[in-house]
């Protein structure tokens, strides 16, 4: 047996959302930056937020969501193509056009949680934010969150049920207030090691530097994080 320790993983918890495009991109992103630094050894956990926490359970027509959010539908349009055009450099494919449905998150945030339990919570939001900002599909509909789990292996009568009932509502919401109250405003938010955050969709070669950093100086930050909030 070798003496040598492996390196402890450094945590990176994603504050992020199924329905905010430039999660969409940041979470390309973000494996973009791993794929950089494949030697730091990483445990990636996501973590709920509502970027529109008014919008009903039912969810609500696109057209009512983009006048509610930015005045008018046509309001929205230089800020789509922007979207896009950031989405199309990562080979991602941001259809506004087939968006019609503007769902509330609970229960894709639901998903994710019940994902994790097997070890696919990023297959899980993937394959939510596919169907939503590719396919268009209706992710209030919950038969159409019953056939995105068994697309990761999850099983279909068990989540069918799950999502009937309140299993981890209160968990889930908590969880987003909980970021909230943190002061996190902006998504994505990247928690490395728990302590230092980044926000926004940055660049892979940003992400990576910050992760080597924070790798490299883990130790060290979290005393002046613990001195800072004994002082």
């Amino acid at each position: 047996m070798s003496d040598t320790a492996q390196p402890q993983a450094l945590t990176i918890d994603v504050v992020s959302d199924v329905v905010c495009p430039w999660c969409f991109i940041g979470k390309h992103r973000l494996e973009k930056a791993l794929a950089l630094k494949p030697d730091i050894p990483v445990e990636v956990r996501y973590h709920p937020y509502f970027l529109n926490p008014w919008v009903p359970r039912e969810g609500m027509t696109r057209n009512e969501y983009l006048t509610a959010k930015f005045g008018s539908p046509e309001k929205y349009k230089s800020i789509a193509g922007r979207v896009a055009a950031a989405a199309a450099e990562e080979g991602l494919t941001y259809a506004v056009e087939k968006m019609t449905r503007q769902p509330n998150t609970l229960d894709c945030h639901r998903l994710i949680l019940w994902a994790q339990a097997e070890g696919k919570a990023p297959q899980m939001k993937q394959r939510l934010m596919v169907l939503y900002f590719t396919e268009g599909a209706d992710l209030s509909d919950r038969e159409v969150l019953v056939r995105a789990a068994a697309d990761i292996g999850l099983d279909s009568d068990t989540i069918r049920g799950l999502l009937a009932s309140d299993t981890d509502v209160d968990r889930v919401a908590g969880a987003a207030n909980a970021a909230k109250d943190a002061g996190i405003d902006g998504v994505p938010t990247f928690i490395l090691g728990g302590v230092a955050a980044i926000s926004g969709a940055q660049a892979p070669e940003v992400l990576a530097n910050a992760i080597e950093q924070v790798a490299n100086n883990r130790d060290k930050l979290l005393a002046q994080q613990q001195a800072a909030a004994g002082g």
